[in-house]
């Protein structure tokens, strides 16, 4: 991977320093609720997204942008907390890699960047949401944790699956994260990755939470739930 401009040769709102510029504001527009597709200005695919139907209580939604692994598609990315959306009233949004992974993988922060942006923009426009979180398995969960250590000061959690590292160019805010990794992972060792990213994080005063588990590259529903359950209780 080639290494990122020096931060300081950077403009701030490049897209290479991984910033989000979308806030939470309240809703300017009524949106629809249950699973739909997000699309771009031509028709194409750019997202899956969830919304449960609203709380009774006009009680804001957690929002958690999921990201799939390489290879993957946005509806593998929502599927991880879809069987606990409603539950826990989670807003889903899973966008499509604008290639078969990340852009950070292939090269450093961009097209995936604005992209993540704008799904963003259109999502605060629609529904009241009061937190935000990424999270993501594989390349991308490597891509929750770069992309959340980056946007600190919008994103309170990241679940990361299985992650093969973090990368951030720049860091903003102190995130909660939560991590897990299969002890037989075959495809990203646990050995190479989790067990050395998880002491540097600590070491850089992050709040990490961080389970092993007896499988491979996976996340299962016991895991899906212990880690929807960290996400919902509070700190």
């Amino acid at each position: 991977m080639s290494e990122p401009a020096p931060p300081d040769r950077v403009p701030a709102d490049d897209p290479r320093h991984g910033r989000l510029t979308a806030r939470a504001h309240p809703p300017v527009a009524s949106a629809p609720t249950g699973l739909m597709p997000m699309t771009g200005a031509h028709g194409g695919p750019l997202a899956m997204a969830y919304a449960p139907e609203p709380a009774t209580d006009g009680t804001a939604y957690r929002l958690v942008v999921l990201l799939h692994g390489a290879g993957g598609s946005a509806r593998q990315g929502l599927d991880l907390l879809l069987p606990v959306a409603d539950a826990h009233h989670l807003l889903l949004v899973a966008p499509q890699a604008s290639a078969s992974s990340w852009d950070l993988i292939a090269g450093g922060f961009g097209v995936d960047v604005r992209r993540i942006d704008g799904l963003l923009a259109t999502v605060f426009d629609g529904y009241p949401v009061r937190e935000v979180t990424l999270g993501g398995f594989s390349d991308g969960a490597s891509y929750a944790l770069s992309l959340g250590l980056a946007n600190g000061d919008l994103v309170d959690a990241v679940l990361a699956f299985s992650p093969g590292f973090a990368a951030p160019p720049v860091t903003h805010g102190r995130p909660r994260i939560f991590v897990s990794h299969g002890v037989d992972d075959r495809v990203l060792p646990i050995d190479l990755c989790s067990r050395r990213l998880v002491p540097h994080l600590h070491s850089l005063g992050y709040d990490v939470t961080y389970e092993e588990f007896p499988g491979g590259h996976e996340v299962s529903t016991p895991l899906r739930q212990s880690a929807t359950d960290w996400l919902t209780t509070p700190p």
